[in-house]
C-alpha cells in the first residue's frame, strides 16, 4: 500500500506539474543523505548498499533540481540564517568504505561536491565486529545458513531468498543491539573472518590520510568499535567518542568537528550521548532518523538524514522522497484506519545496519 501511494502520488504530481507544489509544502529547506557502499556489483552484494547508477542519478538530479551541494558546515550556517534563496543537500557516508573513493569520488569530483565520511577507528585498525558484512558474506556464499543465537535455519538458495535472509538477521539484531556480538560464533565456524572483511572493505588509515587532503572531502567520528553507545556505560560511552576522535586528529592532523552515531536510531543515541558528544568537542551529530531540515532553529546533535542504501530504494522513490511526495504519503497514510497506518509506518522507520 505505501507503495502504491508513493508512487500514484509521484506520478500525479509530475503528470499534473504539481511537483513544484508539493516541494514548497513539504519538502525541507535542506536534505543530509546518508550512504554506506557505493556498490560496483549492486546484485552480488545483494543490494545492501547503493549502486553507482543511483548514485550518480541522485547527484545529477539535485544539482539539476537546483540544490545546492554543500559541507555538512556550511549547511548548517545557511540554516542559522534563515537562508531561504536555495535548498541545501549535504551527502555522508558512514564506515569509510574503500568504494567511496574508488567509485563514489570521481562521480563528486565531477559534480564539484563536497562530501563527509564518518570512520570508526577499529575499521581502520582491522578490528571492528563488522557483523552486516559478516552476515552477507555467509548467505551469499551458503544456500542454507544456521544462526544458532537466533535459533533460526534459513534456506538461501538465490538471489531473492538471500536477501529475505539476510533482512531477517538484520532486523533481529537491530531489536537489541547487543545481539550483534552473538554472531562471533556463527562465523568462527563459517571460517568468516570479520578482520579479513575490515581489510576487504575498508580504507586503511593512509588511504584515509590521503582522502583527508582532498578538498572535497572532509573527515567525522563514527565513535571507536561501532557499538550502540546507549548499550554501554556513561564511562565508556564518553570514552568510544573522544578516544575515536583523538585517533583521527592524530592520525590526520586536521581537527575533527562532526560525528555519526552508530545505528543512529532512538535506541541507539538519546540525550545522554548528545551531551556526551558535544562534551567531546563535536560540533555536530547525524543520525539514522529519517526527515528532512525544515530551517530555523535545530539540534545540531541530533541531525537526521535521509538513507540511500538497499533494493527498496528506486530513483522514483528517493526523488518522491526529497520532493516532498513521501510526506505527502505520510500524511495520507496518517488518515488510514489504525491497523493499516501503523503497519506503514513502521516500513517508514525501518533502520539500517550501520
Amino acid at each position: 500500500m505505501r507503495q502504491l501511494i508513493k508512487h500514484s502520488l509521484f506520478y500525479g504530481a509530475k503528470g499534473l506539474g504539481l511537483l513544484s507544489t508539493c516541494r514548497r509544502l513539504f519538502a525541507g529547506r535542506a536534505v543530509i543523505l546518508m550512504f554506506h557502499e557505493i556498490q560496483r556489483d549492486y546484485r552480488s552484494e545483494l543490494m545492501t548498499g547503493a549502486s553507482v547508477e543511483i548514485f550518480e542519478f541522485l547527484v545529477d538530479w539535485l544539482q539539476r533540481e537546483g540544490w545546492v551541494i554543500v559541507s555538512l558546515q556550511e549547511c548548517l550556517e545557511r540554516l542559522a540564517e534563515d537562508d531561504r534563496s536555495r535548498r541545501y543537500a549535504v551527502i555522508t557516508f558512514d564506515d569509510g568504505y574503500r568504494d567511496n573513493v574508488s567509485v563514489a569520488l570521481p562521480i563528486l569530483e565531477r559534480h564539484n561536491a563536497p562530501f563527509t565520511v564518518y570512520v570508526p577507528t577499529d575499521a581502520l585498525n582491522r578490528t571492528m565486529h563488522c557483523w552486516w558484512l559478516g552476515v552477507r558474506e555467509l548467505i551469499r556464499s551458503r544456500e542454507e545458513v544456521t544462526i544458532d543465537a537466533m535459533g533460526a535455519r534459513l534456506r538461501c538458495p538465490d538471489e531473492r531468498r538471500k536477501r529475505a535472509a539476510l533482512g531477517k538477521v538484520r532486523d533481529w539484531v537491530h531489536q537489541d543491539y547487543k545481539r550483534a556480538a552473538l554472531l562471533a560464533a556463527t562465523f568462527e565456524r563459517a571460517g568468516i573472518s570479520t578482520s579479513a572483511l575490515n581489510d576487504r572493505y575498508f580504507l586503511d588509515p593512509r588511504e584515509l590520510q590521503r582522502l583527508s587532503r582532498h578538498p572535497l572531502a572532509l573527515v567525522g567520528g563514527h565513535t571507536t568499535s561501532h557499538r550502540a553507545l546507549t548499550d554501554l556505560d556513561e564511562t565508556s560511552a564518553r570514552a568510544e567518542l573522544i578516544d575515536n576522535r583523538n585517533y583521527l586528529e592524530n592520525l590526520l592532523q586536521l581537527p575533527v568537528r562532526h560525528l555519526a552515531f552508530p545505528y543512529g536510531t532512538v535506541g541507539a543515541c538519546g540525550l545522554r550521548e548528545e551531551y556526551l558528544a558535544k562534551e567531546a568537542g563535536y560540533a555536530s551529530a547525524v543520525t539514522t532518523r529519517h526527515d528532512q531540515l525544515t530551517g530555523g532553529r535545530v539540534n545540531p546533535f541530533a541531525l537526521p538524514r535521509i538513507g540511500v542504501d538497499g533494493a527498496h530504494v528506486t530513483k522514483v522513490s528517493i526523488v518522491a522522497r526529497l520532493s516532498g511526495v513521501q510526506l505527502a504519503a505520510q500524511a495520507l497514510l496518517a488518515r488510514l484506519p489504525h491497523r493499516h497506518r501503523s503497519k506503514e509506518a513502521s516500513r517508514l522507520t525501518r533502520p539500517t545496519a550501520g
